[in-house]
């Protein structure tokens, strides 16, 4: 059973109260970053609504598919009330829910720019409701391992007293710098999507990596499910961002003067 807090008469699931504070505080950046941008129009209301929608469904569905034989994956009703609740899963599910709100809408802006900050703020705030609930990481002997408690569901180390790696915590101190790296550089990135597609590839490489003292199963060739999804995807911002430097999207920041026309 999930760890709870006991307010009175109602039990509040830890876990879901630091995720519904990092709702609350990407939904408050958000708006704030919009308003900044004079971009705070009807057409971004329907995205961040597109994105917490797309989050949702993309977080309770995303157990579905983990084995590449069908039929021994779960049904969709099976996932959606039991199925593991996977941040990549919600954000791919925000991606696409954004994308299909704004093309219900006719909205053929970019809003990503106005997301970046807001996901990495939400993401180190709900990632403290994993590090009280989850299962920490993989066993380590470096000194600043930690002991988690031995409730803690699908756990061995937990039980045995294994000291682990605090990968949840990694992942907090990544999101904050992230955060903090946006806002400087949301005044000299001003190709619009490009901060979005920073914050994209800085996370799926962080993700890779941490994965590997994440307490995740390894299933084929020693890498996780999360390391198979991202695989592709670190491919694909890869040329991405080759792409943005090639036409000067980042010359600000990198100190490189632009090439003559």
């Amino acid at each position: 059973m999930m760890p709870q807090w006991r307010i009175g008469p109602l039990l509040l699931p830890v876990h879901g109260a630091f995720v519904g504070l990092g709702v609350l505080a990407a939904t408050a950046v958000f708006f704030a970053e919009a308003r900044r941008r004079d971009a705070l129009t009807e057409q971004s209301l329907v995205a961040v609504t597109g994105a917490l929608v797309g989050g949702a469904v993309g977080m309770r569905l995303s157990g579905w598919a983990r084995h590449l034989d069908l039929r021994e994956n779960p049904t969709l009703m099976q996932a959606w009330q039991f199925g593991s609740r996977s941040i990549l899963g919600g954000l791919l599910g925000a991606y696409l829910g954004v994308l299909l709100a704004k093309r219900i809408g006719g909205f053929r802006g970019k809003t990503g720019d106005l997301f970046a900050p807001a996901v990495a703020l939400g993401m180190a705030i709900g990632r403290i409701g994993c590090h009280l609930t989850e299962a920490p990481g993989r066993p380590t002997g470096l000194p600043w391992g930690i002991h988690a408690p031995a409730a803690i569901p699908h756990c061995p180390g937990c039980v045995t007293g294994q000291p682990m790696h605090p990968s949840f915590v990694y992942e907090i101190a990544f999101q904050l710098a992230a955060f903090a790296a946006l806002l400087w550089l949301r005044r000299r990135i001003t190709q619009p999507g490009e901060l979005f597609v920073l914050y994209l590839a800085g996370y799926a490489v962080f993700r890779f990596a941490v994965e590997f003292v994440r307490a995740n199963d390894t299933v084929w060739l020693g890498l996780t499910r999360p390391q198979w999804f991202l695989l592709p995807t670190l491919i694909v911002v890869g040329l991405r961002l080759r792409y943005g430097y090639r036409h000067g999207y980042y010359d600000a920041v990198l100190a490189r003067q632009a090439a003559p026309a």
